[in-house]
């Protein structure tokens, strides 16, 4: 039906198809050569016509209907393509050499991988309970065994071992307030993220045993732009400097408290030490994964930097992060490309958190690469791929949408439909698209789905017994324990042997 309708356009059109078809068939070649993409999965040429037409008519005059019609016919098809064995070149997909040749054109391995990690930064959003009345307000809803179970992220093949909490000393935007009740389960702590493992099958598939971690970022950036913007604090001993705020929610640690009588980086610090050790000692090959979204990305930058300190120097530390912003000064930067750390940036080009902070002073400037003593520039680390909201023909471009912009849902949208800097928003994108409106309003209106519709049933009342309706209490396993209390001696090696037997 697309084909008929297209073939009938004018010639504006078919001279669109056909500049489509080349960068298409461009990328493609490009990609083959680079990691060798098997022949039997190289789409043949009327796969090129029927693509490039299919985005001529997301930009026809006609383009409410089509996209309306188009999306109807995606929703009985799976959300996920099959996962190739990347075994043979996952060092090439973990950043071993930057990732050079590989993001743009964005190689399909690649951006499976880079989905994989955003899922799993996505978790906790989906997961943490943001509800001021709640006796759990800045909890995990679920356990950890639980986690990937109830967000459907089962599939990719990890295990959850350990939950990680954060608190900070200094001054606190509304995204980290407690608990508006009394007896809330902690009135200083927050679940931050956590840590998983790779099962026999995802290992064998992704050529190591891959320990991933994965830390939360705020609700909303404006709460915490202000916040942040302070000094510069000394980290390591050769002149790296990051910044105070991000540096004081990754050690912030009181002996008053429960959950973080311990730092999330002596937390998350002791998972990873013993993982890699436990995985090593069997003979195994190990990688450690770091991603975040927002404020998660700093914190997944904070904890490569002090992985590469602590654990072996063969072992590679990569981090993916979503949207976020600078971290620290040229010399952080410097000590992290020496130790080996990769860096993979996804930023959208609407998105300003990013660009913060540092907005005027920053890497751009290139006279601060000789001017050392300018410790207070920050910069960037690692290598880029940006996106843009208006390839998309599902996203709204316009306005000032700074939370539709930044949201991780509209990262992940772009990186499913991104092929090059050069080519339309690919129509073979498996992502459901209505996952772009869970907290924002970014879909176009033909599309029919509501604005920030991901939320608990009758926002978490239900009706009891006698017809009241009420806050119901939360499942024993799900409510926060001293299972949990990085003080308490953890079950993990007994977990692992029991996850490596099974």
């Amino acid at each position: 039906m697309f084909i008929t309708m297209a073939l009938s356009s004018s010639a504006v059109i078919h001279n669109h198809m056909n500049i489509n078809m080349k960068r298409f068939n461009m990328v493609r070649v490009h990609q083959e050569l680079t990691l060798e993409i098997p022949k039997s999965k190289r789409p043949n040429r009327a796969t090129h016509l029927a693509e490039s037409i299919c985005n001529v008519l997301h930009r026809s005059p006609s383009r409410s209907i089509d996209l309306l019609r188009y999306h109807e016919e995606k929703l009985s098809t799976p959300t996920m393509s099959p996962r190739e064995d990347i075994s043979q070149k996952w060092r090439q997909i973990h950043g071993c050499s930057n990732w050079e040749n590989i993001l743009d054109p964005l190689h399909p391995c690649l951006r499976r991988e880079i989905l994989k990690y955003g899922e799993f930064a996505q978790a906790t959003y989906d997961a943490f309970d943001y509800d001021s009345l709640s006796q759990y307000c800045g909890s995990c809803r679920y356990n950890r065994n639980k986690l990937f179970q109830k967000l459907g992220l089962s599939r990719n093949g990890y295990a959850v071992t350990k939950y990680i909490y954060a608190m900070s000393h200094i001054d606190l935007p509304r995204w980290l307030e407690r608990s508006l009740v009394a007896d809330t389960w902690s009135r200083d702590s927050n679940w931050i993220g956590y840590v998983a493992v790779s099962d026999e099958q995802e290992t064998r598939r992704i050529g190591r045993r891959d320990i991933a971690v994965a830390w939360r970022g705020t609700v909303a950036p404006c709460e915490w732009y202000e916040d942040f913007q302070r000094k510069l604090d000394p980290i390591g001993k050769k002149g790296a400097k990051v910044e105070h705020g991000f540096l004081s929610i990754y050690t912030s640690k009181s002996d008053t408290t429960r959950y973080n009588k311990s730092s999330a980086s002596d937390q998350v610090m002791k998972e990873i030490t013993k993982l890699v050790k436990f995985y090593e000692q069997k003979g195994e090959e190990v990688s450690v994964t770091i991603t975040g979204h927002s404020l998660g990305g700093a914190l997944a930058l904070l904890n490569a930097y002090e992985t590469a300190y602590k654990v072996p120097n063969n072992v590679p530390i990569s981090v993916i992060s979503f949207g976020a912003p600078r971290v620290g000064n040229i010399t952080f930067k410097q000590e992290l490309e020496e130790m080996g750390v990769k860096t993979l940036r996804v930023v959208v080009k609407q998105d300003w958190v990013h660009r913060m902070p540092g907005l005027v002073f920053n890497e751009a400037f290139k006279v601060f690469d000789e001017i050392t003593s300018l410790e207070w520039v920050y910069t960037h680390v690692g290598a880029e791929l940006k996106l843009d909201v208006g390839t998309s023909p599902y996203l709204k471009g316009g306005g000032m949408n700074l939370s539709g912009f930044h949201s991780l849902e509209t990262y992940l949208h772009l990186v499913d439909g991104y092929l090059s800097s050069e080519t339309p928003f690919r129509n073979e994108a498996k992502r459901d698209v209505a996952l772009v409106n869970k907290y924002c309003d970014m879909l176009v209106d033909e599309l029919r789905i509501p604005q920030c519709w991901y939320q608990l049933a009758n926002k978490g009342l239900v009706c009891n017994d006698h017809g009241r309706w009420v806050k119901p209490k939360r499942d024993p396993d799900d409510i926060p324990s001293h299972h949990d209390d990085p003080l308490v001696p953890d079950e993990t090696q007994t977990y692992m042997m029991t996850l490596v037997s099974s």
